[in-house]
């Protein structure tokens, strides 16, 4: 119920943020931030009216901040009948593990102006239905859950993935994400636009390797040359026909024309059978006029004319009912390539097949988690999400706009930076242990060999935990003992062994100098790579054999973010043990 009345009164907020955004053109979009900024605010503010209008626009912040904090102080204090709503009946949420689904619509379709009459964005309360005994897959799930949602209610063909603990940092970043997804030649082959991730409260020297500058700006920067970077589960704009499990089209191949043929032009019946296929061609790019209430699947497959051949063939193939589920306006958002709802349909009855839509039953034997959506099977469904599109031919693009587009908060205690690499660790070994490992799967897609590698290496790095930890025991093994263990080697042998540093030496330098990534920061990674390599890495393996080989799962914990309510830093020296600390205390001593 606290997140139900924060957004109430972000709403209420909203009405008069909006434009004040709009008007001075304010970056960043998140309030918090905006107003924290140690800058000077009047620069390239030349309107007369905006000092009085920030010191207004400020004081309505603070006291939307102390509504806020009211609602979270009296949220720790749960009456023991539960929360009863404003019309006396009780909140049907009460239990978080068993409820109904529930919407709630607070801006957009008229329902939200703001002050000065201009329609807001739309604001949508979801919480899908949760019963004991049924598999809620998580963040996955969720996901899934909102793609249904947002199909049913407004139908954009374009999905902005943002984690809770981010904000926009740069407003205009949505607009080259469009300019890709939109592009007439390329647009039709991407399946999503991936942002770097960047942070705010991390201390200066970044001990922890928090910022990650390595991964974001060296290696997903490499693989946009190839099939496109990886997606990694936030800031990310997709291709809502990706995400339905669609391949892309295939890109028409140009063949070499003889020395006769391009002469006199081939011939005429060849032409005259490739104007008929252009004329086919052209019936078949007819879209379904989205203004005809299409609510029977018996309708659907049988009016639906005129889509591309690959959906045609899915729908030949199975039924669009076992494919996408039990829901005839979902369904026929699908076919709708352009986006938007049928406008005879009303805001009641797509309200009432938005709840359907996010029951606990409506992905029961259907693709929804192995086909479509993000993909059930992993802690990191990023991961396995992205994998799947590559490996169905899709492309992915890396924007790395001037100013950052999005900024969220990282964990700057060394517990909880371990925690979270353990997390990622786990979810890698999952995969690499489930029948979606890059080394075995998707040979018969259009994944290029390349980005195969990458993916091999995204699932297997925790492996190299093991011989990491040798490295790090047996020199103490051979001083405590007196033996040297491993065998003189040959001349021949240390040449051989010089030529690969030196060429492993020569390439770090030359991804640091195409990259703009200092020595300071590449020395942080490779430090926290051997941190997290005796530590996380370990635990990630063991605890991946133990859920493959003996089906004990194990529950992650949640990463604790960094906070300033104690001041800048406040948590980085605070010591938090964990058990990842202990074979980093082994190895050291």
């Amino acid at each position: 119920m606290l997140t139900f009345e924060a957004l109430s009164e972000t709403s209420e907020f909203a009405r008069i943020w909006v434009p004040f955004c709009k008007k001075y053109s304010i970056e960043p979009r998140a309030p918090e931030w905006y107003f924290a900024q140690k800058v000077d605010y009047l620069k390239d503010k030349v309107h007369p009216s905006f000092v009085k209008d920030r010191r207004a626009m400020k004081r309505e912040y603070e006291e939307f901040k102390i509504r806020v904090n009211a609602l979270v102080a009296k949220a720790q204090k749960v009456p023991e009948e539960g929360w009863i709503m404003q019309d006396g009946t009780p909140w049907p949420g009460n239990n978080t593990r068993d409820h109904p689904g529930m919407i709630q619509v607070f801006l957009g379709q008229s329902g939200g102006l703001d002050s000065e009459g201009n329609e807001l964005p739309r604001l949508v309360y979801v919480s899908r239905e949760k019963r004991p005994g049924f598999q809620h897959h998580k963040k996955a799930g969720a996901m899934n859950a909102l793609v249904r949602v947002s199909a049913v209610l407004t139908n954009g063909p374009f999905l902005l993935n943002l984690d809770c603990d981010h904000y926009i940092n740069n407003s205009k970043a949505l607009r080259e994400a469009m300019c890709f997804l939109m592009d007439p030649n390329l647009g039709k082959y991407v399946c999503y636009v991936q942002f770097p991730q960047r942070f705010d409260g991390i201390d200066k020297s970044d001990r922890y390797a928090n910022r990650n500058t390595v991964f974001f700006d060296i290696n997903l920067r490499g693989l946009d040359g190839i099939q496109g970077p990886v997606y990694v589960g936030t800031g990310c704009v997709f291709n809502r026909t990706a995400l339905y499990g669609y391949e892309p089209p295939h890109k028409p191949k140009q063949k070499k024309r003889g020395l006769l043929s391009s002469c006199f032009g081939g011939s005429s019946k060849k032409s005259s059978k490739s104007s008929k296929k252009g004329s086919d061609k052209k019936k078949s790019s007819k879209h379904v006029d989205p203004t005809v209430p299409i609510f029977s699947l018996e309708d659907i497959e049988e009016g639906v004319e005129g889509f591309d051949d690959e959906k045609s063939l899915l729908m030949s193939q199975m039924s669009l009912e076992k494919r996408f589920g039990q829901s005839a306006v979902f369904v026929a958002s699908t076919l709708m390539e352009n986006g938007g709802v049928p406008q005879s349909a009303t805001p009641e009855t797509l309200l009432k097949e938005a709840i359907h839509v996010i029951s606990c039953g409506y992905e029961d034997k259907t693709e929804w988690g192995s086909e479509i959506g993000w993909i059930y099977g992993s802690v990191t469904e990023d991961i396995l999400t992205g994998f799947k599109m590559h490996a169905r031919g899709w492309r992915s693009i890396y924007c790395m706009p001037p100013r950052p587009a999005f900024k969220g908060s990282a964990p700057i205690n060394l517990s909880d930076r371990l925690n979270q690499v353990l997390r990622w660790a786990l979810g890698s070994v999952e995969i690499l242990f489930s029948r979606h490992c890059p080394i075995w799967y998707g040979y018969s897609g259009r994944l290029k060999w390349l980005e195969r590698f990458a993916y091999v290496n995204t699932t297997i790095y925790p492996i190299t935990s093991i011989p990491l930890l040798f490295y790090c025991t047996l020199p103490a093994v051979c001083l405590l003992t007196g033996k040297f263990i491993i065998p003189q080697i040959s001349n021949l042998a240390s040449v051989w062994f010089l030529s690969l540093f030196i060429s492993i030496f020569a390439t770090g330098i030359l991804e640091m100098r195409w990259s703009g990534v200092g020595i300071d920061e590449w020395w942080r990674n490779e430090q926290f790579w051997v941190i997290g390599g005796v530590s996380a890495h370990l635990f990630a393996v063991v605890q991946g054999l133990l859920k493959v080989l003996a089906g004990i799962d194990t529950n992650f914990t949640v990463t604790s973010k960094a906070g300033d309510e104690d001041g800048d830093f406040s948590e980085l020296y605070m010591f938090k043990w964990t058990t990842l600390l202990i074979p980093q205390q082994l190895s050291s001593s």
